[in-house]
């Protein structure tokens, strides 16, 4: 029997409050709460309770308060949800610490709380743990480059992964090593919390802020405002699911704002137009490539210094409403679908001293054009007798001895610095243009290059199966096979993006490459291989496009083939080198397209 059975609400209400209020007082006295000792007695009630000591008093009782919303209304949480009402992740460490001691790895839904501290346990790919780490704009110190290729020579597999958030993943460590890796990176002043879960990933930004010739702003002072606000607001972990924020300052360089669930655009207003000509920011929503959707521009000019505001306003309405139940609906776009956009940002305002300036879009200048391939090569800097070089990482790994390598370089020719980019590569900036030669060198001896062919310019690959448990496909391998392949037997005058991602969540983000792979198993007989689904004709900045699927179920070893006979066919009938690939696919439905790419010659078998 319900002990609240025949009370009024109002008793009801008066029944909760005076046990809320006494569980405060107990739980200040260091006394369990009433719930902690019924579950004790073995008596507890039913559904998820509250970290034991700790009732959700603070900052963070905005999540338990959005849960409550939801089990109300007679719903269920989904276990995830269910696991971080039980036991704050922030406040796991004395447990992780036993588990290093131990030399155990998670279990359950441990697994996913320990993300929160940037630890990943991929098995049964790797028996072993991968750590991100958060580098907001993708800026690192030489010293800290270094210090990560220790760390993961010390207590990881020898290498390192640079990532599609221009950030990097130590791989390998072993279960007793954890704590070691945490304390060492925050030993370089670099942290790892918050780089997985429900949690606001690092900050990206344009690459090049700071030298690039036609920026409009730089965006680090930005993207830094916002990694320690997130670092130091509780509330902003947590959340009904991932969450991605990037800053775009206009330059060369895409930084793919457009993918995340808040974009800010810088913009240039010039005299004339209702409010003081300068350089403000436009404010997207709810990108999730992967779910084919770009983000929305919400009509309104904000001024550098409103962004990061807006951008906690905007998280919070998404932890008030992101769905808890379903983990498939739990990221912002679905609060976007179910509300609209402006019912979002009138939400938003609510935490904002004053509403957003409404502000047509049109009424900004153009942005200037990215330039493709920019990340890769020798380029001018602002800064006049300076240059920065963009160093080809193959699908962004790199040995340990090679990191130490490139920070020598960084340090003899440059300024001890380094930008990591979205596309898996990194940038080495404020090199003397006499010391281009000598840069040159030194990169080739690293086994690095510094020119890339068109394809290799734009190939994307995620972890892939090597060491992910999502993943369908060795992404990586085939990535560098495919690379191979077309190298050997094709010349191409134009940038060819190829994006390989290995499962339904898109990391490398398949659906805005000219060539997008998404990895499959493709049934021979009665076994199972590697494969994947191709899509064509995506596009980002302005050529913003989803790639449509042309062909299913291709083995992995035929893929380079056929991507060979689709290139074949647009070099044949392509209206000149200014027609791009993207532009050349829509101009043709989709049958013939497959029609046209069957009759091209290829070599066949697999990549020499």
């Amino acid at each position: 029997m319900n002990p609240t059975d025949g009370m009024t609400e109002e008793q009801k209400q008066y029944l909760q409050g005076f046990v809320s209020g006494a569980n405060l007082a107990r739980s200040a006295s260091g006394l369990p709460t009433f719930a902690q000792t019924l579950a004790r007695n073995g008596s507890a009630p039913p559904g998820p309770q509250p970290a034991a000591g700790s009732l959700p008093s603070g900052p963070e009782a905005i999540h338990y308060q959005a849960q409550d919303r939801f089990l109300a209304e007679g719903k269920k949480l989904c276990p995830e949800e269910e696991a971080k009402r039980k036991k704050n992740p922030l406040d796991m460490w004395d447990e992780l610490r036993e588990r290093a001691e131990q030399k155990q790895f998670p279990k359950g839904t441990d697994v996913l709380l320990t993300k929160f501290h940037g630890l990943f346990y991929v098995a049964p790919n790797q028996d072993s743990y991968m750590c991100r780490l958060r580098l907001y704009a993708g800026l690192v110190s030489a010293a800290q480059f270094r210090g990560i290729a220790d760390i993961a020579e010390q207590f990881g597999g020898g290498y390192c992964h640079v990532t599609t958030r221009a950030n990097v993943q130590i791989r390998e460590i072993q279960a007793e090593n954890s704590i070691n890796v945490l304390t060492a990176l925050q030993d370089h002043g670099i942290v790892a919390r918050g780089t997985g879960a429900d949690n606001i990933r690092n900050i990206t930004a344009t690459p090049t802020a700071g030298f690039d010739t036609q920026e409009l702003i730089d965006t680090r002072p930005l993207a830094r405002e916002l990694h320690y606000y997130i670092l130091n607001h509780r509330e902003m972990y947590g959340l009904p699911r991932k969450f991605n924020v990037g800053f775009d300052g206009g330059g060369t360089i895409a930084v793919l704002e457009e993918t995340n669930d808040i974009g800010f655009t810088a913009v240039r207003v010039v005299e004339g137009k209702g409010v003081p000509a300068g350089v403000y920011f436009r404010m997207a929503l709810g990108g999730i490539t992967g779910h084919k959707d770009f983000a929305r521009d919400v009509g309104v000019l904000l001024r550098p210094e409103e962004c990061v505001p807006a951008a906690a306003a905007v998280v919070r309405v998404f932890i008030d409403h992101g769905d808890r139940t379903d983990r498939k609906k739990a990221r912002m776009k679905y609060v976007l679908d179910r509300w609209g956009l402006d019912k979002y940002l009138e939400e938003a305002e609510k935490h904002l001293p004053r509403k957003l300036l409404r502000f047509p879009l049109d009424q900004c200048e153009p942005r200037a054009p990215l330039v493709r391939g920019a990340h890769i090569g020798f380029h001018p800097q602002r800064q006049p007798g300076l240059v920065y070089v963009g160093v080809v990482l193959p699908v962004g790994r790199m040995s340990c001895d090679q990191m130490r390598g490139l920070a020598r370089i960084a340090e003899r020719h440059g300024s001890a610095s380094f930008r990591l980019t979205v596309w898996q590569n990194l940038l080495i900036p404020d090199i003397p243009e006499d010391r281009v030669e000598a840069v040159k060198g030194e990169i080739e001896a690293l086994g690095f290059a510094w020119k890339a062919t068109q394809v290799r310019t734009g190939l994307v690959a995620c972890t892939g199966n090597f060491g992910c448990r999502f993943s369908s496909s060795d992404t990586k391998r085939h990535a560098l096979e495919i690379a191979d392949h077309l190298d050997a037997r094709l010349e191409l005058d134009v940038p060819i993006n190829i994006h390989l991602t290995g499962c339904p969540n898109s990391c490398a983000q398949h659906y805005i490459g000219d060539i997008g792979l998404l990895g499959t198993k493709v049934a021979v007989e009665d076994d199972m291989v590697e494969g994947y689904h191709l899509f064509l004709g995506g596009g980002y900045g302005a050529e913003q496009d989803v790639g449509r699927e042309i062909y299913r179920d291709v083995k992995a070893e035929v893929v380079p083939v056929t991507i060979e006979r689709m290139l074949r066919g647009y070099l044949a009938a392509r209206l000149g080198p200014q027609e791009s690939f993207r532009d050349f696919t829509r101009r043709y439905p989709t049958e013939q397209l497959k029609e046209m790419f069957a009759s091209q010659p290829a070599s066949e078998g697999r990549p020499s």
